[in-house]
This record gives structure tokens, sequence and C-alpha cells, in this order.
């Protein structure tokens, strides 16, 4: 599984480089005025900003709903950088879209998918990625992991080349049952990934190395 950071904070992006955990970014208007970047000129010169850190894909998000809308938005936002992947709903005009910049060699990323119905739409109009929130759909009571499971069934039945990014993860448990589903990627803030670090275990056997240490080692 690859791990992408959720976040527009470059602070962060560099943070998860520095560990050797970065493979891509997302983001999005929210996460833009999250962190101060607002502004059409802004938000596209903060993008390249990212770009210039991440070496993996960074999926940026566009706003409009229609098929003309999507894709003079989708291809303007391909220029800004090698690695920008065009991030569109889940909806008709999107879909068309997605078939559209394939047509082109433009990367996307199907966003807001919520039924394995949805993901074979997307990697039959031949989305890059398609991401499936995982929290949301626990949120309504259904179960997020089981449709990752789904997704990842029928993919590997119809030899579909489109990637699993397992989105709306909420916790550390969620990435280990998103990569036992067969999540390709997990995108979810740097928070929730060095999450994976702890476990108290760890803590108390580390002590003890260090208690050890210190007896055989007095100052």
């Amino acid at each position: 599984m690859r791990f992408f950071i959720d976040t527009a904070d470059l602070d962060q992006i560099k943070e998860a480089k520095e560990l050797g955990i970065l493979d891509g970014v997302t983001t999005n208007p929210s996460l833009m005025a999250k962190s101060g970047i607002t502004g059409a000129k802004n938000i596209e010169d903060h993008y390249k900003k990212i770009c210039e850190v991440v070496d993996g894909d960074v999926s940026a998000e566009v706003i409009a709903t229609d098929f003309k809308g999507i894709v003079s938005e989708g291809e303007y936002l391909a220029t800004l950088a090698p690695n920008i992947v065009v991030k569109v709903p889940m909806i008709k005009d999107g879909i068309k879209a997605i078939s559209h910049f394939s047509s082109k060699g433009i990367k996307t990323n199907c966003t807001l998918v919520f039924s394995a119905g949805q993901a074979i739409l997307a990697a039959k109009a031949g989305a890059t990625y398609i991401s499936p929130f995982v929290g949301r759909i626990d949120d309504i009571n259904w179960d997020g992991i089981a449709l990752i499971r789904d997704i990842a069934e029928i993919y590997a039945v119809q030899m579909y080349d489109t990637e699993i990014l397992a989105a709306s993860i909420r916790n550390a448990k969620h990435i280990v049952d998103s990569a036992r589903a067969g999540a390709d990627i997990a995108t979810c803030p740097l928070h929730t990934i060095t999450g994976l670090f702890k476990h108290p275990l760890t803590d108390i056997g580390l002590e003890k190395f260090l208690a050890d240490h210190r007896k055989g080692n007095p100052s």
C-alpha cells in the first residue's frame, strides 16, 4: 500500500517526505482554505509548490460540475505540473470528462465514490484512481471497508487498471483494514499515518531496554 497525504500544508508534506513514507498528495479547496490559501492564482501557485516537493501524483480538484467546465478546468490544472492528477466528482458529466481526459493521457482521480457500481463506471471510463470514502460510509452505518473489498474483487476479476485510493480514513485501523481489503493507496492526514507507530508494548519495551542499558552503564 502507498500513502498519500490529504492536506495542503507544505510543512506536513515535507515532514512526510522526510519520514520516507510520502507517495503522493490529495487536496481540495477546503484543505487549501484551511491552510490559508484562497483565490484562484494563489491556489494554482500552491499546487506548483506542492508538486515541487512531491515526486508522486498530486490530486487537484475541479470546481465545475458540467462537462465543458470540468474539461476546461481539468486541462488547465494538468498544465501546472507533470504530476498533477485531475480530481473529478462521481457524476454523469464527471464520468464523461474522465473518459475525455483518459483519451488525452491526463490522469484522473474519481472522487466521492460510495458504491461498487460507481467504481465500475469510473474504471470503464479510464480513471487512474477512484476514491471510496470509507469513513463517510461508516457514518451512515454501512461498511466502508466492505466496499473496498468489493471493489478490489471486481477490479481483479475484470482486470481493471484503476487503482483504489481509500479516502476518508479516520484512524490507523482504517489504514490496516483498507490494506487487508485490497486498497492500493490510503490517503489521510499525516497524524493518522503516524498513528501506526503507536503501541503500548513498544513504549514499555523501549523503556525496559533503556533502563537495562542504564543499569549496565551507570553514569
